[in-house]
């Protein structure tokens, strides 16, 4: 019973607390998709362009101009085929490419879990706050003897108002995880591509 009592305590809050911490929810995931869009799009670079250019130099033995044109390029792709760069054989290459690859991963999908958690727990959080405010409207059904009051109305609208508002919060959330992790899968895909230069290369020296 204490439970009980303890839980209608929570509903005597009413659910407007639950729409602001949606609010709040919801700002805190548009500065991760700020954020991450600024760090994602901020690095990028000509991939099939520092691609020939590397293949031209390293086909002339080119080391060390190889070395600079990958260091200049502000791109995550040209940093795991820096690393490729400076192995000793194709093997160790191999290894180097994998851990940096491995590394610049977790650097890109940095926060992103936030965006993913959101958008599959916003619908229940908003949904919370709809159970409360039914409850709430049983509860002053109840207490005025069956009558339907306009403050009756207004409560199982705000019920109602929470469930959509958390679609509202998590569908662009969704939406910004799913765009992102297909953002990073293509880029990996161009580093592995660059890479696989280096390797060829050093693969021709071994």
């Amino acid at each position: 019973m204490d439970i009980v009592r303890a839980l209608n305590g929570l509903t005597q809050l009413g659910a407007t607390w639950v729409l602001w911490f949606l609010v709040l929810l919801s700002v805190v995931g548009l500065a991760v998709a700020i954020e991450r869009a600024v760090y994602l799009f901020g690095s990028r670079d000509d991939v099939s362009a520092l691609s020939r250019d590397l293949a031209s130099l390293l086909a002339r033995g080119d080391l060390e101009k190889a070395r600079h044109r990958l260091e200049e390029s502000p791109s995550f792709e040209a940093r795991i085929a820096v690393a490729a760069l400076d192995s000793k054989d194709a093997q160790a290459a191999e290894e180097r490419i994998a851990k940096e690859s491995t590394l610049v991963k977790l650097d890109l999908e940095r926060r992103l879990v936030f965006l993913g958690t959101l958008g599959n727990n916003a619908p229940f959080v908003g949904l919370l706050g709809t159970v409360i405010g039914i409850v709430r409207a049983f509860h002053a059904l109840g207490s005025g003897a069956g009558q339907v009051s306009a403050g009756l109305m207004a409560e199982i609208g705000e019920a109602l108002v929470a469930t959509a508002f958390g679609l509202i919060v998590a569908l662009p959330a969704v939406a910004c995880f799913n765009f992102f992790q297909r953002v990073i899968r293509a880029r990996l895909a161009g580093a592995d591509a660059l890479s696989r230069e280096v390797l060829a290369h050093l693969k021709s020296q071994g």
